[in-house]
C-alpha cells in the first residue's frame, strides 16, 4: 500500500506578521486621559443640568435658574444616619458649594489641570456623597462614589493631565509661578 500526500498540505505559507500592539504606556496613558475627561464631563454635565433643567435629570420647573435649590430635594430626603446632613438642604452656601466643586473639579479632569487639588475636593465631594447614600443599594461598603474617589488618585498620581490635556503647560507654569501652583499638581 502506498501513501501519497498532498501537495496542499505540505505548503505552509509564512504567516503575516500580526500588527504590534501599542505600546503599554502609550495605550495605558490615553485609556486615563479618556476616563479623565468621561469622568469630568460627567461632573460638568451634572451642573448644566442643574442650572438649566434640561430635562434629563432635572426638569427645567425644578432647575436652579427656576429658584429651586440643587441640594434641597436630594438632602431633605434623607434618612438613617445620612440623616444628619438633612439639615444643610437648601442653604444657599451649600448649594454653591456644591454647584462649584462639582464644575471646579470637573473642568479641571476635562482640562487635566490641578488633579491633586481635583482630587482631594472630589475626594471630598464623593466621600460626602457615599455617606449619604448609605446604606448603598447593592453593596454595603462600595458604590461608584468610591471608585470614583480612587479614580481622581489614579488621574492625580499618573501624570494622566499630560495625555490630551494641559498637563506639560500646567507645570511650565508652576515652575514660573512658584511652589504654591505646583501643590495644585
Amino acid at each position: 500500500m502506498t501513501t501519497t500526500t498532498s501537495p496542499i498540505a505540505s505548503v505552509r505559507p509564512e504567516a503575516a506578521p500580526a500588527p504590534a500592539a501599542p505600546a503599554a504606556p502609550a495605550a495605558a496613558a490615553r485609556l486615563l486621559a479618556v476616563l479623565r475627561i468621561l469622568l469630568g464631563f460627567m461632573l460638568v454635565w451634572d451642573v448644566v443640568d442643574k442650572v438649566f433643567g434640561l430635562g434629563i435629570s432635572t426638569p427645567a420647573a425644578k432647575s436652579w435658574l427656576a429658584g429651586v435649590s440643587p441640594t434641597a430635594g436630594y438632602l431633605a430626603s434623607l434618612h438613617g444616619p445620612a440623616g444628619i446632613l438633612a439639615p444643610l438642604a437648601g442653604q444657599a452656601w451649600v448649594d454653591w458649594a456644591f454647584m462649584g466643586g462639582m464644575l471646579l473639579i470637573g473642568a479641571a479632569l476635562m482640562l487635566g489641570i490641578g488633579l491633586r487639588a481635583a482630587a482631594a475636593a472630589g475626594t471630598l465631594l464623593f466621600a460626602l456623597l457615599w455617606v449619604s447614600a448609605m446604606p448603598t443599594q447593592n453593596n454595603p461598603f462600595v458604590d461608584e462614589h468610591v471608585v470614583f474617589a480612587l479614580l481622581l488618585w489614579v488621574f492625580a498620581t499618573t501624570r494622566a493631565g499630560d495625555t490630551w490635556g494641559f498637563g506639560r503647560p500646567w507645570d511650565a507654569l508652576a515652575e514660573q509661578r512658584g511652589a504654591w501652583l505646583r501643590q495644585l499638581g
